[in-house]
C-alpha cells in the first residue's frame, strides 16, 4: 500500500540524494535550486513511499487556491522516479494521489511533464497514469531541439550570418557578467514582447554558485561590448538555451548566430541534444513563427512539451 508524506525541510538530503539517484530527475529538482524563489510559491511537494516505508517517487508541486500543481517556478515537473518505477506501481502512486487531494480538499492539479530527451532512461509511466485517471491535455507547446549527432541543415543565410560575425571580429567566450546579460536579455525582452526575464541577474549569479556545471553563460563582444549572449542549463543528455539576447548591433552582424554555433560544435559529442525552448505565447495558442524559424535555421525540430489536467 502506497502512502503519502507531505516534504518538509528537514528532509532535504534525502530529496536530493533521490533526485541524484533518479532515471528522469534533472539538477531543477534539486532543493537547493528549488528554494531559491520558496517566498513566492506555497510548496506542496510530495514524497511517495511504499508498504515497506521505501521512497519511491517525488512529486515537485505547489499550491493555489486548492489547486495543485506541478511546480510553477520551474520549467518541468512530474514524478520523478528510479529505475525500479514499474507501470503498475505509477497507476498505484496516481490511486494514492487521487485519493490524497480529495482527502485535502484539493480539487485539481495542474501536471507538467518532463520531456523524454531529459530522461536518462525511459520513463514515461506517468503518461499512460494520466489517461488511465482521465486527465485533460491543457497546453502543447512545441520546443525546438537539435539532435546533435544528426542536425538538419543550416540554410545558407545562417551561415552566412556566422562568417560575418566572424569577419567583424566577434569574440565568443564564456562570462560571469550575469548582471549586464539579463540588463541586456530585458531591453530586448522589453522592445519585443513588453516583458523581462523570470531571473534576475542577481538570482543567476546565486544558482551558478550552487550549480557552476549546469548554468553557464556565454557571451559575444564586439570592440569589447557585450553585444549578445545566452543562458544555457547543462542537464545529463541536453543543453537548454533558458535565455537568448542580442542587441541592434548583433542582429545586424550575426553575433548571436556565432554564440550558438560555436555552442552547438562544442557540445557536439558531448550532449544528445541542444534544445532551444518553446516558442509559444498565450498558453501556447500564438505561434511567434519569427522566434520558430530562427531556431529552426540552426537545425532544430519541435519536440512537445505537455501540461494536464486531473480534475
Amino acid at each position: 500500500m502506497i502512502y503519502i508524506k507531505k516534504y518538509k525541510e528537514e528532509q532535504k538530503n534525502i530529496w536530493n540524494d533521490f533526485i541524484n539517484n533518479s532515471k528522469n530527475g534533472i539538477f531543477m529538482f534539486n532543493r537547493n535550486f528549488m528554494d531559491y524563489h520558496s517566498d513566492r510559491f506555497n510548496d506542496f511537494s510530495l514524497m511517495f513511499y511504499d508498504e515497506k516505508d521505501k521512497l519511491i517517487a517525488l512529486l515537485p508541486a505547489n499550491i493555489n487556491n486548492n489547486t495543485l500543481y506541478s511546480h510553477q517556478g520551474l520549467t518541468y515537473g512530474g514524478f520523478i522516479v528510479k529505475n525500479e518505477m514499474k507501470q503498475h506501481k505509477m497507476l498505484e502512486c496516481f490511486e494514492c494521489l487521487v485519493q490524497y487531494m480529495k482527502k485535502n480538499k484539493i480539487n485539481n492539479f495542474v501536471y507538467k511533464t518532463i520531456p523524454h530527451i531529459y530522461h536518462s532512461l525511459p520513463s514515461e509511466e506517468d503518461l499512460y497514469g494520466l489517461f488511465r485517471n482521465n486527465a485533460k491535455l491543457l497546453k502543447i507547446e512545441p520546443s525546438t531541439t537539435i539532435l546533435l549527432s544528426n542536425p538538419c541543415k543550416m540554410p545558407k543565410g545562417r551561415k552566412a550570418q556566422i562568417s560575418r560575425a566572424k569577419r567583424e571580429g566577434v569574440t565568443i567566450e564564456e562570462s560571469n557578467n550575469f548582471i549586464d546579460f539579463i540588463e541586456l536579455e530585458n531591453k530586448v525582452l522589453k522592445d519585443n514582447h513588453n516583458a523581462k526575464a523570470v531571473h534576475t541577474g542577481e538570482e543567476l549569479i546565486l544558482l551558478n554558485s550552487r550549480f557552476p556545471e549546469n548554468i553557464k553563460l556565454y557571451i559575444a563582444k564586439y570592440n569589447d561590448e557585450m553585444i549578445a549572449g545566452t543562458v544555457v542549463f547543462i542537464y545529463e543528455n541536453v543543453v537548454h538555451t533558458q535565455y537568448m539576447a542580442a542587441n541592434e548591433k548583433a542582429r545586424e552582424i550575426g553575433a548571436l548566430d556565432l554564440v550558438i554555433s560555436e555552442l552547438i560544435n562544442y557540445y557536439k559529442g558531448k550532449k544528445q541534444y541542444f534544445d532551444f525552448g518553446i516558442s509559444t505565447e498565450q498558453n501556447g495558442k500564438y505561434l511567434n513563427e519569427g522566434l520558430i524559424s530562427q531556431k529552426e535555421g540552426f537545425g532544430g525540430r519541435t519536440i512537445c512539451n505537455l501540461v494536464w489536467e486531473i480534475k
